[in-house]
């Protein structure tokens, strides 16, 4: 196992309330794009930079998670198994995912992000002075490497990487009350959202965190970080799409289909 990277938590138990007819019967994260969930996209581009530790923060549908990792092998290895009083199964082939770890960490049915994070984090291993941290509905064609070089060099305790979204209206350009110009529904905005791909110094956890059911990690945590001058940026201009309604999960479905998934640049 890769010990050089450190792990990824992924917090993965929320509800998806706006993809509402299709996690009626998955959480977010396990909805597919192609024949894997998006969460499988997202550890495949961190196992790409090293990351072989995963720290599922579960609540909603946790069940989805248990069995699908439960039973990962099965699911995609050709395998063969004797029937009988004692029953045997193996498997044929190689598996790319083989030295994968992954915590499945109950964190709560309605626990906040902030809270969550606390709660799992106990699951940290003692040398790891840093950990990645997700969200489990977006898919990027990050430099994560790239990223926790810049965290590290930084002291800071957070480093969000920011993005620019994808627009779906038409783009005010102002100068005051003026209007100086007008895109009709550009490729992207000019200005930057927290793309939920991050990077957490283990003393965020202890100075901004506590094990609180009702604690948002985008809310107090993350503006007194700010105020305190702790938390930094990595601007990241390519590839970012998140998953938030029914017309973005087609969208992301469709780049998959047609073997165009800006997301893939990294993997092997």
């Amino acid at each position: 196992m890769n010990k050089s990277m450190p792990p990824v938590m992924i917090l993965c138990g929320g509800r998806g309330t706006r993809l509402r007819e299709v996690t009626e019967l998955l959480p977010k994260p396990m909805v597919p794009v192609g024949e894997q969930p998006i969460i499988w996209h997202i550890m495949k581009t961190y196992a790409a930079f090293g990351v072989r530790r995963f720290i599922l923060c579960l609540g909603y549908k946790r069940e989805a998670f248990v069995d699908y990792f439960m039973n990962y092998h099965l699911r995609t290895s050709d395998a063969t198994i004797t029937l009988g009083h004692e029953p045997r199964l193996r498997f044929h082939g190689d598996h790319a995912e083989s030295d994968w770890e992954v915590t499945l960490a109950g964190t709560g049915l309605d626990t906040m992000t902030g809270g969550r994070v606390a709660m799992a984090a106990k699951y940290l291993a003692p040398g790891d002075d840093h950990f990645f941290l997700s969200y489990g509905d977006g898919v990027t064609d990050l430099d994560i490497a790239a990223m926790l070089e810049r965290h590290r060099g930084s002291g800071k305790a957070l480093t969000v990487c920011a993005v620019h979204p994808a627009a779906r209206f038409g783009e005010l350009l102002l100068t005051g009350d003026t209007v100086r110009g007008f895109a009709e529904k550009p490729a992207q905005i000019r200005g930057y959202i927290n793309g939920g791909y991050m990077v957490l110094s283990r003393r965020f956890v202890s100075d901004y965190l506590a094990p609180r059911p009702d604690l948002v990690l985008e809310r107090e945590p993350m503006s007194r970080a700010a105020d305190a001058g702790d938390m930094g940026v990595f601007r990241h201009d390519g590839f970012w799409q998140c998953m938030d309604n029914p017309r973005e999960y087609q969208l992301l479905n469709d780049l998959w289909s047609a073997g165009r998934a800006p997301w893939t640049r990294y993997w092997k």
